[in-house]
């Protein structure tokens, strides 16, 4: 990033700090006022889903347009904390380039570091040293977080500190043993285990991708506006024709889907 750059960002900054402190001032706005770092965290959660929707479909204008929102409302939320006397966004910015350089001394230390799983191996050993009043590997794990993200952030903790299939191959079979319990539940027709061993099978399977390189929440969600948008496409298709798409029988709704699916 050029100096100019760095003085481009820095004058947007202040100009987004003036408009809160417009809108929190003694002519603002009134809902703006009465907000809460607590009343404003749906909006942080919603404006960040809508961030992630743009990244992930390429939207590059809306990726712009989503940045601004979600950076707003987190200085939004640190102007608040400032003038509660929590802290400044200063010490949030110094607090969070400390904690990466002391979590990157590969990079800003001497330390060699052999391979990715040495890395994360360190920074998990790093980050609890820091939190060091709270005990144990999951400690830190946020409460809220999406089954799914949760399932893969405690398989990544579990494989850091060395809890985990020794090998792809026993991991597949674990796999496999999962399965067969998933439908010896199902061949039994007994509920609370099928509950139970699905959801045992999603967390090995969680873990089995993460091995690959692949994470189940984003891979999950590419498959749902996959499915979307090729049955959009059939609906738009079957429109075409004249036909109604909810009275058709299956037989012919797959043969829609089948056109749609080859065509995207």
């Amino acid at each position: 990033m050029t100096e100019q750059d760095t003085r481009k960002n820095a004058a947007a900054l202040a100009g987004l700090q003036d408009v809160i402190d417009a809108l929190l001032g003694p002519d603002g706005c009134p809902w703006d006022k009465a907000q809460t770092p607590e009343t404003l965290c749906d909006y942080i959660i919603e404006e960040s889903f809508e961030l992630v929707d743009c990244i992930r479909s390429g939207d590059v204008v809306g990726v712009g347009e989503e940045l601004g929102d979600v950076l707003f409302l987190l200085l939004f939320v640190a102007t608040l904390h400032e003038r509660r006397g929590d802290f400044d966004l200063a010490q949030a910015f110094d607090g969070a380039a400390a904690k990466m350089i002391r979590r990157h001394p590969h990079v800003f230390a001497d330390c060699d570091i052999k391979d990715r799983e040495e890395l994360l191996r360190n920074w998990e050993r790093i980050k609890r040293a820091e939190k060091a009043e709270k005990t144990g590997l999951y400690a830190s794990l946020p409460k809220g977080l999406p089954p799914l993200l949760k399932a893969y952030r405690v398989h990544s903790k579990a494989a850091r500190a060395g809890f985990t299939w020794e090998s792809d191959e026993a991991m597949a079979q674990a796999l496999a043993a999962e399965r067969a319990e998933f439908e010896a539940a199902v061949a039994a027709g007994d509920q609370t285990a099928m509950e139970e061993e699905f959801g045992d099978y999603l967390f090995s399977l969680t873990e089995y991708g993460r091995r690959l390189g692949l994470k189940a929440n984003a891979c999950l969600d590419g498959a749902v506006s996959k499915f979307l948008a090729r049955y959009k496409s059939m609906e738009k298709l079957a429109a075409a024709r004249g036909l109604d798409l909810d009275k058709l029988d299956m037989t012919a709704k797959n043969a829609l889907w089948d056109e749609v699916k080859i065509s995207s």
